[in-house]
């Protein structure tokens, strides 16, 4: 096993982790399925759910992005 191909799975071994962390934030479709929701009465808690499930969503897909080159790197090696 030589440095490159350990470097790459430690790398996708903390892809992996951190693509499983941002799902669990991420809230469901209904009310009160994630991790993150909670009691959104007022505004301010409306509107921050709405910007943190926007940056959670596109944090997936970069990191699903990164996951899948890395996968197919290892594959490769």
């Amino acid at each position: 096993m030589g440095v490159l191909e350990i470097i790459l799975v430690v790398l996708e071994v903390i892809a992996s982790v951190a693509l499983i962390l941002i799902v669990l934030l991420q809230s469901g479709k209904e009310s009160g399925l994630g991790v993150v929701s909670g009691n959104s009465d007022s505004y301010m808690n409306k509107s921050g759910a709405g910007n943190l499930n926007k940056k959670l969503a596109s944090a997936t897909k970069w990191v699903a992005l990164a996951w899948i080159v890395l996968t197919l790197a290892l594959s490769l090696i």
